[in-house]
């Protein structure tokens, strides 16, 4: 079952994390002070990577059949992932309504 998840979620998270990449870089760069993406985003895109391709390769496919008592460490592989897109999503949502109050603040 765990591993049926594992394997199910690791490419949705793939996809938010390509997608908060590419939201990430369409950002004005001097409403940025941080570089999200090489410190954040791409870090994790290749994590779940990795952990893709493992979940893959006939070395470990074998693993993944017989999880009993990694079952806990895997979940916190998910916990961590999800945990951290949900604050990139958060983050972004701040960048985007200060740079809108900065260009408001502009026009006045």
């Amino acid at each position: 079952m765990v591993d049926r998840v594992y394997k199910a979620d690791l490419p949705r998270m793939r996809s938010a994390l390509e997608e908060l990449n590419a939201r990430f870089l369409n950002l004005n760069p001097d409403s940025v002070k941080t570089n999200w993406v090489k410190l954040r985003i791409d870090p994790f895109l290749n994590h779940v990577c990795s952990l893709e391709q493992l979940s893959r390769s006939a070395e470990f496919s074998k693993e993944f059949s017989h999880l009993r008592k990694g079952v806990r460490l895997f979940h916190s592989d998910l916990v961590y992932l999800r945990e951290n897109i949900k604050g990139l999503k958060e983050l972004l949502d701040k960048q985007k309504v200060g740079f809108i109050q900065e260009k408001r603040g502009k026009r006045s």
